[in-house]
């Protein structure tokens, strides 16, 4: 009975909440495929890195480009961590700590089994590299 109610009613409904009733789940839809679609496309075309024998660099920001390098005959740790997102996603961060002053080069969102790959080839680089950078 209740159910013939609520459809019997549903065309009216428009009468009452004018046209927020359409309006509102189009805009949920709206912003869900700018939020599955756009942003992810934005993120990757903004973040980028690049490892050599003799530094690491990596460059983001969409508005704010900041652009770092990292000298290996600097690196003082490389470490890899793994939030609660990144590990539901199989994902990971490897961060490349020096002695300056911004801190750490953060390279965000690798695949866990690259990031992992990553840190050890970048720790056993550091390693070897014993020269002073000054």
């Amino acid at each position: 009975m209740v159910v013939i109610a609520g459809l019997v009613g549903l065309p009216v409904l428009p009468l009452f909440f004018g046209p927020w009733l359409v309006l509102a789940p189009v805009a949920w839809v709206v912003v869900g495929v700018i939020a599955l679609v756009v942003v992810p496309r934005v993120r990757w075309s903004i973040h980028r890195w690049e490892e050599t024998d003799t530094a690491i660099y990596s460059r983001s920001g969409l508005f704010w480009e900041e652009w770092r390098a990292a000298p290996l005959s600097r690196v003082q740790t490389v470490d890899k961590s793994r939030g609660p997102l990144e590990r539901l996603f199989g994902l990971a961060t490897v961060v490349v700590t020096t002695a300056s002053s911004k801190g750490a080069v953060r390279i965000r969102s690798l695949d866990a089994g690259l990031a992992e790959e990553i840190a050890q080839r970048l720790t056993v680089t550091a390693e070897g590299e014993q020269r002073d950078a000054t």
